[in-house]
């Protein structure tokens, strides 16, 4: 009996200099190679200059269209991962961020997402967002929705014709003593099995679909559903082995809800009812304890570290050099609209002042060794790790990382200013990483397909 043996073909092959994170602390830069991409989206192979068929590959590809030379200041990145956008929020990005959380919630953003019963309405906001992040060379995202499923469907839809990979949620939402009337789950049961629908929804859609979309088990947080809300939740997360995706350890008001109404931590809460698996993914955690984070570590639990706007509503900063030293994983969320920007970029440069800020400390009527933390600073190194490998871990993705076996998720970005003397590549990264906008990101590809061009 013989054994089939796949014929693998290389579709694309991008040439120039590249950046990938090696560890949470290296930056692997090569001035030129060859970046092979198979008609799966995988990258096949990655081919030194020194390499003996470097010139042999770059021939056949070129001589077969299927060449794509950098420009002299461009260089091939692996594409970003939000792993905290509120899609719905997207209208509001910068709105109010002076009111306190739960005030912001009941004033602006639960009014927000009611309108998305509006499927019209949604599909123009969940176009424009798609675009938008892609054109911030984001590949990946992890969305919250909103409580309506055919507005849920929408932002896949938009995923799927921006070529995105989008890990989606039905936001479940029916405690009536801290949800509007006019927009919550009707019930526990309700809120469960719209849930099991969108995620049947979900299937049915992917069958046509190049670019795999994922459901996500979505309990808002635990102010927002009841005990029987987040049981049924957790059972579903089981029964389809699902990502699960929340809030936790987010601000004092948050935190102090659980306390009063459950005699537990919200962390507790959650693993309680089987919404703590390494499949979870809790946005913000700037009031983790250890405890907690031990839990984490335990179950596998990613955090979504989301720096600018946790400070506007974190009341802490997240000590993002412990998790790392303690190897719970994490990655980054720009958390639109609690955070203003789209930009991972901008992300990654708050995620690096907040971190020194902490270790500093920021009240100058203390004496300086009282002032700070001992929670050593991150670089900018350590932040693009957490927005490309530390993501891709937090999801199960075998992408982040420019590798051979890796899904060629990859963003071609224009270096953000001129060079005056010859510059080594670390330097260029790092004027990359605290410079680039959305106007520096020039093409992006997510599983090899085309998702963004620039002529600019």
């Amino acid at each position: 009996m013989k054994t089939e043996v796949a014929i693998i073909t290389i579709t694309k092959v991008i040439e120039g200099p590249t950046m990938t994170a090696a560890t949470p602390d290296e930056v692997d830069c090569q001035q030129r190679q060859l970046v092979c991409i198979d008609d799966s989206g995988y990258i096949e192979r990655v081919i030194n200059e020194s390499d003996d068929d470097f010139s042999a590959v770059k021939r056949d590809a070129e001589q077969n269209d299927r060449l794509l030379t950098l420009k002299s200041n461009e260089y091939l990145l692996p594409g970003f991962i939000d792993l905290h956008v509120h899609a719905p929020q997207w209208p509001n990005a910068g709105v109010a961020l002076d009111r306190p959380l739960n005030e912001w919630l009941d004033t602006y953003t639960f009014p927000m997402e009611a309108k998305y019963k509006d499927v019209g309405f949604a599909k123009r906001v969940y176009d424009d967002l798609v675009g938008e992040l892609l054109a911030n060379g984001t590949t990946t995202v992890l969305y919250f929705g909103s409580v309506d499923n055919p507005a849920n469907l929408e932002l896949a839809k938009a995923c799927v014709n921006h070529n995105q990979r989008g890990f989606i949620g039905k936001v479940a939402m029916d405690n009536p003593d801290q949800t509007p009337e006019n927009y919550r789950d009707a019930s526990a049961q309700s809120a469960v099995d719209d849930t099991e629908r969108f995620i049947q929804q979900i299937d049915r859609l992917n069958q046509t679909s190049p670019i795999k979309q994922t459901a996500v088990i979505t309990p808002r947080f635990v102010p927002s559903c009841t005990p029987e809300s987040l049981k049924g939740l957790g059972e579903l997360a089981k029964k389809y082995d699902l990502p699960v995706q929340s809030h936790c350890s987010e601000s004092d008001w948050e935190n102090g809800y659980a306390l009063e109404h459950y005699h537990k931590r919200d962390a507790e809460v959650l693993d309680e009812y089987g919404l703590l698996t390494d499949k979870s993914v809790m946005a913000h955690g700037t009031l983790l304890t250890q405890a907690d984070l031990d839990t984490f570590k335990a179950r596998g639990v990613a955090v979504a570290h989301c720096p600018i706007s946790n400070v506007y509503f974190g009341n802490a900063v997240l000590p993002v050099s412990k998790l790392l030293q303690q190897q719970v994983k994490i990655g980054l969320g720009t958390d639109i609209s609690g955070g203003y920007s789209p930009s991972i970029y901008q992300n990654i440069r708050q995620a690096v002042m907040s971190s020194r800020m902490l270790n500093d400390g920021v009240n100058s009527e203390l004496a300086p060794a009282q002032r700070g933390t001992n929670y050593p600073p991150i670089s900018a190194k350590n932040g693009f790790y957490l927005a490309t490998v530390g993501g891709a871990k937090s999801l199960h993705l075998k992408t982040g990382q420019i590798k051979a076996r890796y899904l060629a998720d990859l963003q071609v970005v224009k270096s953000p200013l001129k060079s005056f003397e010859d510059e080594s590549l670390d330097q260029i990264f790092e004027k990359i990483m605290y410079h680039a906008s959305k106007a520096d990101v020039k093409q992006v590809f997510v599983q090899g397909r085309l998702a963004k061009t620039s002529n600019n």
